[in-house]
């Protein structure tokens, strides 16, 4: 859902979405995205369905500018940079790929049933900013099943007045 994507220390507004494009694009270096403050980037990525992530392609500069690091968490919507902190469901050290062909695989049982996905970039080789020119996501797309509230009344004990039945006929037996 790249109308909700939000990247939390982009330097330029929206520029975190134009990250996500279609493979074709990958070597479009007029897009990308560049860390604020400090080499720290934070995607909040919503998907329309369930999703199955079984690889991520990141690419970015043949410098200090490419991330180190990336952090995966799945099902955590609106994550900030405090929520970091806790344990991701994978992390994967990177190496610098300026043409996007590295591509690292994910533990797929950990990522079978994902409607959103977090992605950290703790760190970079060393230089003040982070720069993003591509990210890549690789899986299978489900559509979402709603669930809707369903309104159920159990009995505790049943009322036998609710429950008349015309076949059964009281009948008396004497045996003499």
């Amino acid at each position: 859902d790249r109308q909700r994507l939000q990247c939390l220390n982009e330097r330029r507004e929206g520029s975190g979405a134009t990250v996500f494009r279609a493979w074709e694009e990958r070597r479009d270096r007029a897009q990308f995205v560049e860390s604020d403050d400090d080499e720290e980037l934070l995607f909040n990525i919503p998907f329309t369905g369930s999703v199955k992530l079984k690889g991520v392609i990141v690419m970015g500069e043949d410098d200090g500018t490419h991330p180190a690091e990336m952090r995966l968490f799945r099902n955590i919507p609106h994550m900030s940079f405090d929520d970091t902190g806790r344990e991701p469901e994978q992390t994967f050290s990177l190496s610098r790929d300026p043409l996007g062909e590295l591509e690292y695989p994910t533990k797929i049982a950990r990522f079978s049933n994902v409607y959103h996905l977090s992605m950290h970039f703790p760190k970079n080789f060393g230089a003040e900013t982070t720069k993003i020119f591509y990210i890549g996501l690789k899986g299978e797309w489900t559509e979402a099943h709603r669930h809707e509230v369903t309104i159920c009344n159990y009995e505790a004990s049943a009322n036998p007045a609710d429950h008349k039945l015309e076949q059964i006929t009281p009948q008396t037996h004497f045996i003499s």
